[in-house]
């Protein structure tokens, strides 16, 4: 006998919520570069421009996607109901749905844009398998273990730096892709974007960096699992005390360990507020919705659609500020670049709330369930 799952509209509004701020912390790549944005001392920004970097840098980069990571976890457990539900196979539709996205984050990747995420996405869903059937205890050991590690790691080697490149090879690369990004053609700045690299890593280091980021991503992915074992956030209202403390105490703590960077010369706890401050930003969207349910339902419309909406973002940012498009490369600003992010995110939710009234699923959306489902129509 199929049964089906309810979707949480709480999940999918704090999916559709992530994305505003990924698009936000992505405006400073699709501007200045995927290097040019921790280089920004190169395009001799005004004062305006230089503090809107910052309040990026330290409220938003780094705190999004984390939150998009936990609902892809989340959601990993409720797909895993959905299929139990249906009798079918468990791992095997989710490790399809994994080289899908895999297959999706490199034809992004190639195509369109160096900032893809669909790809890691993909490679961490296999990663997860073993976790998917395993006890709501286990996962958080293995949170709980993984957070302590990273935490470690961070208190280690937070007055750290290490130079990854030369500075004269660094801006000789930043010369070479000012000029591509805003007025090359396609084929110029794909070239530029596959073939350029100011890093000078060699290939037991890049072997170790890609060794590393499973351990780093993990607890995130595993904390969505654990939340949904526990089936957190389906009744807000009834949590909404819980969602106050927890935005009240981890927001702030969370924006203080994001700031250590810019605040002192020795401390760099980045990482560890790229933690903290993500989970007060759950509590912070869950604690809204148990007031303002109805009003916050577009970012769920916006979160239904959320694999589409990403993909948009990417061509539509990148028309803008490429060489093939208006060219706009380096020249808007961070000011106007917030802006931007914003009318844009509100288009996607006027166009979201429209197509939903007329569809069931996004275009890219219902792409990835033939190709998990292997089949052109699939229950609900």
């Amino acid at each position: 006998m199929s049964t089906s799952i309810k979707r949480i509209g709480t999940i999918d509004g704090i999916r559709g919520w992530s994305l505003f701020g990924i698009l936000l912390a992505n405006l400073l790549i699709f501007q200045y570069g995927i290097f040019g944005k921790d280089e920004i001392g190169y395009f001799n920004l005004s004062s305006t421009n230089l503090g809107f970097y910052y309040f990026t840098k330290i409220f938003i980069e780094g705190a999004f996607m984390p939150i998009f990571t936990f609902i892809f976890g989340y959601s990993l457990i409720l797909m895993k109901k959905s299929l139990e539900g249906k009798q079918l196979k468990v791992k095997w539709h989710l490790f399809r749905r994994s080289i899908i996205l895999i297959g999706l984050g490199l034809l992004h990747s190639i195509f369109l844009w160096e900032g893809d995420i669909l790809f890691v996405y993909g490679i961490m869903g296999i990663c997860l398998l073993p976790f998917v059937m395993r006890k709501p205890k286990t996962i958080l050991i293995w949170v709980v273990l993984l957070f302590s590690l990273i935490t470690a790691v961070s208190l280690v080697d937070s007055g750290e730096d290490f130079e990854l490149t030369s500075e004269a090879k660094m801006t000789s690369y930043l010369n070479e892709t000012m000029t591509i990004y805003s007025a090359g053609t396609y084929s110029e700045i794909k070239d530029h974007r596959l073939n350029k690299d100011p890093l000078e890593l060699g290939s037991a280091e890049a072997t170790l960096m890609l060794l590393l980021l499973p351990f780093l991503l993990s607890p995130m992915f595993l904390f969505g699992m654990y939340a949904a074992k526990m089936k957190w956030f389906l009744n807000p209202i009834k949590d909404k005390r819980k969602y106050l403390t927890g935005l009240l105490i981890l927001i702030p703590i969370g924006l203080l360990l994001k700031s250590t960077p810019y605040l002192f010369d020795e401390i760099n706890l980045e990482m560890l507020g790229g933690i903290v401050l993500p989970i007060g930003y759950i509590c912070l969207f869950a604690f809204a919705y148990s007031k303002l349910p109805r009003t916050l339902t577009f970012f769920e419309n916006v979160g239904k659609l959320s694999l589409t909406n990403y993909i948009m973002q990417t061509v539509i940012c990148t028309f803008i500020f490429y060489g093939y498009g208006f060219g706009l490369f380096a020249r808007l600003g961070v000011a106007a670049g917030v802006a931007l992010g914003a009318v844009i995110f509100t288009c996607q939710i006027v166009v979201s709330t429209l197509y939903l009234k007329y569809f069931k699923q996004g275009p890219l959306e219902k792409l990835m369930r033939v190709g998990v489902y292997l089949r052109l129509r699939s229950a609900k």
